[in-house]
């Protein structure tokens, strides 16, 4: 996730708590007229229960209603305002605010009950004088009805005043229509704020006016509110694994330098060293670091070697002092003649012979593999491969896969001198010598010569264009791996150290970058690269495997 991402996420964390609340409590939330249907039961249900009688002989009109049922209905002010009458959706010429609608049920009775307060009574009922009597009838606005011709029953509620925190509840009595022979389950009562056809200008009065919304047993925020409210929480959880689960390699390095720092040396590490250089420039962006990587920049350990040494002389440092800004890498110790150079050792590097396929071999002898490098051997077929000439294709003298090849696997004796300087003249019909100075051109020019056998840093070999016209050689049948070396004694493996020219002074670019690769998130790289880490071997100054 980038940087821009994810200061997207905190932007949207921020503002949809700020919409939520200003749609909540400053828009829809400011008034809110709630509805909740506390009670939808058949006479029935309860028909068979002790002193239930009545509920089996319930009349109307003279006639026995037929499938009684019961719906409570309770209407309240959720918001936090008062409501008054201009608040209601419905028309202002009616009286009435609410209508609530049963489908397939006709309307036998409606009673007000549990007003939170006796002024609430006087919006449904009023006394009119008759005579010398006075009774109470309902007003205008709380009527019932009953429509033949779409089976419906309806009551309307007034438009009454409600305070903040006010309510009321309403029991209606109703029963299935005569001429109904269904024994189908009654749909839900309908509760709407306005009546006939939405006019063009009711979705804007809605902002500003009521419509009948349904509660819950605790009133806490509108449906609209609540996706606000989830989306706010996957935000939240996006940002926080990606703070604590994705990011947590992803940790700027201690401290980014300003600088340029140029490294050199072994080919075979290059691939790691290169991968962590990037990921370290990238974690430093805006550091002004730099840290060139051409094509060119690793010749091989000798050479690393040699262009450190002289930097550090052109450089002119003193004695006790160090270069600020030159690394190189090598596949074991460095030879003599450089008294200013100071290894780190850095990781276990695994090597591994490689063969062209025609060549017809997988596992070799140590004894084999030395007689193949010291030109007794001609044929594959000498040691049970394919009728192919041996093509033996090594790296120059300078490098640190060779050397570690002649100590670990030789016995120390070095090959013998090419017999071509350039690896395409070799004849495919006879035995042959070539050298070349990188891994890349060792692993395409061994996989296009047929015969021909090479080496290379193992892991290497499995990414590169090349691999499906190479094979592995296992040697005594233990395999190329940092497992290998350490289970069955693989012996082709070196330790990788990191040369600077004297001591790399303390907040130096040099430093801060070995430390990054040494302590820090660094270390992941190398070991995503197959690398042994020598900070975790029993003995990191000798760092050799357990």
């Amino acid at each position: 996730m980038s940087e821009q991402a994810e200061q997207w996420i905190a932007i949207l964390s921020l503002a949809f708590p700020v919409a939520a609340f200003l749609w909540e409590f400053a828009v829809v939330g400011r008034k809110r007229l709630g509805y909740r249907v506390q009670m939808d039961t058949l006479a029935a249900d309860a028909a068979d229960k002790p002193y239930a009688d009545v509920l089996g002989d319930m009349r109307h009109d003279g006639h026995q209603l037929k499938d009684p049922s019961f719906v409570l209905l309770r209407i309240e002010n959720a918001g936090s305002t008062k409501i008054i009458s201009e608040d209601y959706l419905a028309d202002p010429a009616d009286p009435y605010g609410i209508k609530v609608t049963f489908r397939d049920r006709r309307v036998a009775a409606v009673v007000l009950t549990d007003p939170s307060n006796n002024a609430l009574r006087d919006f449904f009922f009023e006394e009119v004088t008759e005579g010398d009597s006075v009774r109470t009838v309902a007003k205008p606005g709380f009527r019932r009805n009953n429509n033949t011709g779409d089976r419906t029953g309806t009551i309307r509620l007034p438009k009454v005043t409600l305070p903040r925190g006010a309510e009321y509840k309403v029991l209606v009595v109703l029963e299935r229509w005569p001429e109904d022979s269904s024994t189908d389950p009654f749909p839900d009562p309908v509760v709407q704020g306005t009546d006939g056809q939405e006019r063009w200008y009711d979705p804007l009065i809605r902002l500003l006016r009521l419509k009948a919304t349904r509660t819950e047993s605790h009133v806490f925020a509108s449906r609209p509110a609540w996706w606000v409210i989830w989306i706010l929480i996957a935000a939240v959880a996006v940002q926080a694994n990606f703070t604590l689960f994705l990011r947590q390699d992803k940790r700027p390095p201690l401290d980014c330098v300003q600088g340029t720092l140029y490294l050199h040396g072994s080919t075979a590490f290059a691939p790691a060293v290169r991968a962590a250089a990037q990921d370290y420039l990238q974690r430093c962006d805006g550091a002004d670091v730099h840290i060139p990587l051409a094509d060119d920049t690793f010749k091989g350990s000798t050479d690393g070697v040699t262009e450190l040494d002289k930097a550090g002389k052109e450089a002119e440092i003193p004695v006790g002092e160090g270069l600020r800004d030159h690394i190189a890498f090598t596949d074991g110790l460095a030879s003599d003649g450089h008294p200013r150079l100071i290894p780190e050792p850095v990781a276990l590097s695994v090597f591994t012979l490689v063969v062209n396929k025609d060549a017809g071999v997988e596992n070799l002898k140590l004894d084999q593999i030395r007689d193949v490098f010291a030109g007794r051997v001609r044929n594959w077929s000498d040691i049970g491969g394919n009728d192919v000439p041996v093509h033996l294709v090594n790296r120059d003298p300078g490098s640190g896969t060779r050397s570690t090849l002649v100590a670990k696997v030789l016995a120390g004796k070095e090959p013998p001198q090419f017999t071509e300087t350039d690896c395409a003249a070799l004849d495919p019909r006879r035995y042959g010598r070539c050298e070349v100075t990188s891994t890349d051109t060792m692993l395409n020019t061994t996989a296009s010569t047929p015969g021909a056998v090479g080496y290379s840093e193992a892991t290497a070999v499995a990414g590169h264009r090349a691999a499906d016209g190479l094979v592995k050689v296992t040697i005594d049948g233990r395999q190329p791996t940092a497992e290998g070396v350490g289970a069955s004694n693989y012996p082709y493996w070196q330790t990788e150290f990191a040369y600077t020219y004297g001591e790399a002074p303390a907040g130096s670019v040099a430093a801060a970058f070995l430390n990054f690769l040494t302590r820090q998130s660094g270390r992941d790289i190398l070991r995503d690269h197959g690398h042994g880490l020598c900070s975790e071997v029993q003995n990191s100054g000798e760092c050799r495997p357990a």
